[in-house]
């Protein structure tokens, strides 16, 4: 058994790092400081050490080039602070209990420091010490202090405005995702570090306030002991208790002071690429300040009472330094422009249009933590769906979809992902790696167990479950998705109904030049000779608008060279070309054979829309009252949801006057809605009319 323990210490001391256990060991040291009595010796050692650690921190404050390199220092300043007051304790304790002993019974650092400060004269010596922490107190510590609480508030306000900038470098492709995760760990980390100095820079004032009441408690304390216990005459243990209080001063505001310093040295540095001495030295050796200064010394020199040698040497030295500056920094200049000049010979390369970053037409960021769909060597299908998806549209829409581009964006949550057109967010959802989406057709009353939400693609309500209530959730009649066939559900549909807007001047191109292989003649008649490609564009996106496909693009592109005579009006033509697809569009609606129900305007109001498209000034426009609009959309939604309810498609036939109008203002509020008119059914295909959207005669009244 001890055989045993004895192998798995030795095992666990032999993965221990040495680093990772120095401040626990530090942390132990001072806290056993504060409670044991330590020799003479041991106090001589730890007060050099103390003083050692405040020039290393001064001296790594001073040669840092940006603040961040010295992430550690909140924490250094807190141990180098708990130190000094824990050996302040202990010297108070040694100073107390042998002071009577005299000035070496509490090292020889101490006593050397008392003496070399007071030289003879205590009153002299006091007040020099006093001055020395007020110095350290009033100037250093407070200064520090208040600029760490400003930093730190401007720090934290300007966070949101560094993180857009960096965003906004991104999009515009200035910098990569590398870069951009990089700048924002340092923004975060210069938050956090601003943050840590505000509460930091309290240790070094609280450490200024204790050096004082320490200051107060030895004199006070050892005149006490003194004369007291150890008999000492009240002169006698003034001067061994002064001398000892002030050299225990001494030794712990040396270091007191540094710290001070290192602090207001790091919180009011401008982040540069040079250390602190460089950057300064730089700025402060500036020719023309230094002759002005070196003037004013010449000039005070020459006055009659004023200290002629110092001056006058002063402005002559400073004169002579200014003038060698000048030099050095003309032929630094001349070097620098000499080098710029080969540089720009070198890279004497003008931007062009391949610098510029085009806005992908469609694209789907993701979250990191959606990497994994995409990935096929983790078993990402995600990119064959997506391509699927591409391969079908295209091929029902009738024109050719432009690659769906995927990559990460560390903007968004880990399992979040954005569907972009033309660089727009036009879908957004958020998945559950690991789960499976139910989603609730509509009937099902009965819940599950597992996070609730909203099928993206069609707002359904869903839940998303485990793997394990896949089988449950059927039985009951829930709807089971992947992960990857939500995205692709949701990409499809946003597409189809944003189609017009993916077709541009260089599919519609792609399209006539297409047709022209089989048939030149009809492409060489109607473009550009009857229209433009403009203007045959934008029938087809009129068409796609109201989501019905352009495959037959044969009889679009015959019935605009007939039609092409009469008017010359996109609108107008695409109004012409409709009647052409009746059959087209109704097999998207109603099987071969069935009938068609259709819902039709009441006569009276009918007949109102047609007459307010007379009195418009505009062309297809139709002025009505906004509580009429209101009160017809109403009755819409009415009709559409009872004949969703029957089962039948919302398909509403009006007459073609008011046809264009009525789509586009239905179109906006019921996406999913159909809108005919009588001459774009077909003669042979069977209708029954099973509701009538009318009106109140209060709206009708007011449109009088």
């Amino acid at each position: 058994m001890s055989g045993t323990l004895v192998s798995d210490l030795r095992q666990s001391l032999n993965f221990t790092d040495a680093k990772g256990i120095a401040i626990p060991i530090v942390i132990l040291a001072i806290m056993a400081m504060l409670v044991i009595p330590l020799p003479s010796i041991a106090l001589d050692v730890l007060f050099t050490f103390n003083i050692m650690a405040g020039l290393v921190i001064v001296m790594i404050s001073i040669n840092v080039h940006k603040p961040l390199e010295f992430s550690s220092f909140p924490l250094v300043l807190l141990l180098a602070t708990v130190l000094r007051l824990s050996l302040n304790v202990a010297s108070t304790r040694v100073v107390l209990i042998r002071g009577h002993e005299g000035p070496d019974a509490a090292g020889n650092v101490i006593a050397s420091f008392g003496e070399f400060v007071i030289a003879g004269n205590y009153v002299v010596g006091f007040i020099i010490f006093i001055i020395l922490m007020i110095i350290n107190f009033i100037v250093v510590t407070k200064g520090a202090g208040r600029t760490s609480e400003v930093i730190a508030r401007f720090t934290l306000d300007a966070l949101p405005g560094k993180q857009m900038a960096i965003d906004a470098d991104l999009n515009a492709g200035i910098i990569d995702q590398d870069v951009a995760l990089r700048r924002r760990e340092e923004v975060a980390q210069e938050s956090d570090f601003f943050g840590s100095m505000d509460g930091a820079s309290k240790f070094v004032r609280g450490d200024a306030i204790a050096g004082l009441l320490i200051l107060a408690i030895n004199i006070v304390g050892g005149l006490v002991v003194g004369t007291t216990q150890h008999e000492l005459g009240f002169e006698e243990a003034a001067q061994i208790y002064t001398l000892l209080t002030i050299g225990d001063g001494l030794v712990a505001q040396i270091p007191s002071l540094l710290l001070s310093l290192s602090t207001a040295i790091i919180v009011t540095r401008v982040t540069t690429s040079e250390p602190t001495t460089n950057q300064a030295g730089t700025q402060l050796a500036n020719p023309n300040a230094l002759k002005i200064t070196s003037i004013i010394l010449l000039i005070l020199g020459v006055i009659p009472g004023m200290p002629h040698f110092m001056f006058l040497f002063a402005g002559f030295g400073l004169a002579i330094f200014a003038f060698f500056t000048d030099r050095k920094n003309e032929f630094l200049s001349n070097v620098k422009l000499d080098q710029a000049e080969k540089d720009i010979e070198k890279n004497d390369i003008e931007l062009d249009w391949e610098d510029i970053e085009h806005v992908d037409q469609i694209s789907l960021e993701i979250g990191y933590g959606l990497i994994p769909l995409v990935s096929e060597q983790d078993g990402g299908v995600l990119l064959s769906r997506v391509r699927g998806i591409r391969k079908k549209l295209s091929a029902e829409l009738g024109f050719l979809i432009q690659p769906i581009r995927i990559r990460d964006n560390l903007n968004l949550e880990p399992m979040s992902y954005n569907i972009l057109l033309k660089g727009a967010v036009r879908g957004t959802g958020k998945l559950e790696l690991g789960r499976d989406l139910a989603i609730n057709p509509g009937d099902i009353t009965s819940s599950l167990e597992g996070i609730p939400t909203k099928e993206p693609a069609f707002g359904l309500d869903a839940y998303w479950i485990d793997h394990g209530q896949s089988d449950e959730a059927k039985t009951l009649g829930y709807t089971i998705v992947d992960n990857a066939t939500v995205v692709a559900t949701h990409l499809n549909a946003l597409l189809r109904i944003n189609s017009s807007d993916l077709l541009g001047d260089d599919e519609t191109r792609e399209i006539l030049d297409k047709v022209s292989t089989r048939s030149p003649k009809l492409i060489e008649d109607l473009v550009p000779e009857k229209l433009s490609v403009s203007t045959v564009m934008q029938v087809l996106k009129n068409i796609l608008f109201e989501s019905i496909s352009i495959r037959d693009i044969h009889t679009i592109l015959g019935t605009l060279l007939i039609e092409s005579n009469k008017t010359q009006n996109a609108d107008e033509l695409t109004e012409l070309v409709r009647p052409k697809l009746g059959h087209l569009m109704l097999q998207e609606i109603v099987d071969l054979g069935d009938t068609l129900n259709v819902i039709t305007l009441d006569p009276k109001l009918e007949q109102m829309l047609i007459a307010s498209i007379t009195q418009s000034a505009k062309v297809g426009e139709v002025l009505i009252e906004p509580n009429l609009a209101e009160g017809l959309l109403d009755s819409v939604k009415k009709e559409k949801d009872e004949a969703e309810n029957q089962g039948h498609p919302a398909v509403i036939v009006v007459a073609p006057p008011i046809r264009p109008w009525l789509a586009r203002m239905i179109k906006q509020r019921f996406s999913d809605t159909t809108i005919l008119s009588y001459t774009e059914i077909p003669e042979d295909q069977k209708i029954k009319v099973f509701a009538r959207i009318g009106i109140s005669n209060e709206s009708h009244e007011e449109n009088q």
